[in-house]
């Protein structure tokens, strides 16, 4: 098996004396590992940080082996969000999210292009936690288990959606919700749609609802709880009262 392709770093690990292994997200190819010689070096470990988007030159004997890869970054990647460590922890937080969440050596382009335009986003303080959300809600819905935002499970109605029940994912209207508001997620409307604005609370509200199908679909399944990177970063949001 060979690839040559654009990829983002998800993890890097110590493997032997100069080796590591590293987590990769690619388009075509899903998330893949791969054995990385000299990676511990201090030229390469700059570029083998969570985020850094680089160029795999892929190869293993089959696809059930560990592959070995070289690899040349692109971009400045991390490095430009160094002076903003809130950034950096929703980076970390979504590169935790899509290796725990994705399966290995499958495609899932959606996951790619989501990952790919959060990283734009982070140099943009006030927007990317709102999009840190719509990434999470792209990776359950690339992985089958998308929320249907579209109309009133009860009603059918397309208006006034401020709730998701927390068993199917679909959306549930003020009216038609409103005697069992206390066992609902609350849905923030800049999740209905891309012009709606930001008000108190609404990043909250959407991280405890991707964060409850996550939980429940993708990282139940796998006997895991919900990655302590993206933990921190629900804290550190709070403290900057950014929920």
């Amino acid at each position: 098996m060979e690839f040559h392709e654009e990829a983002f770093v998800l993890s890097a690990r110590a493997h032997g004396d100069t080796g590591v292994v590293v987590d990769l997200l690619t388009e075509t190819h899903g998330r893949q590992s791969a054995y990385v010689a000299g990676g511990a070096s201090r030229r390469m470990k700059s570029f083998l940080q969570p985020g850094a988007r680089v160029i795999a030159d892929y190869r293993a004997r089959t696809s059930d082996h560990l592959g070995a890869a070289r690899l040349e970054p692109v971009g400045e990647g991390p490095s430009a969000l160094f002076d903003d460590g809130l950034a950096l922890t929703g980076l970390a937080a979504a590169a935790a999210v899509a290796q725990g969440a994705l399966p290995d050596r499958e495609p899932h382009p959606g996951a790619f292009l989501a990952f790919e335009a959060l990283m734009g986003a982070f140099q943009l303080p006030d927007v990317w936690p709102a999009i840190f959300v719509r990434f999470e809600a792209g990776l359950l819905e690339d992985l089958g288990f998308g929320l249907d935002l579209s109309r009133c499970a009860v009603t059918g109605a397309m208006d006034d959606l401020i709730w998701v029940s927390p068993r199917t994912g679909r959306a549930v209207s003020s009216g038609a919700g409103a005697p069992y508001a206390d066992k609902l997620l609350k849905l923030p409307p800049f999740m209905l749609g891309a012009q709606a604005g930001l008000g108190p609370g609404d990043v909250g509200h959407g991280l405890a609802l991707t964060g409850h199908f996550l939980e429940q679909f993708v990282f139940h399944s796998q006997n895991r709880p919900l990655p302590q990177a993206r933990i921190w970063l629900i804290e550190k949001l709070g403290e900057q009262e950014r929920l």
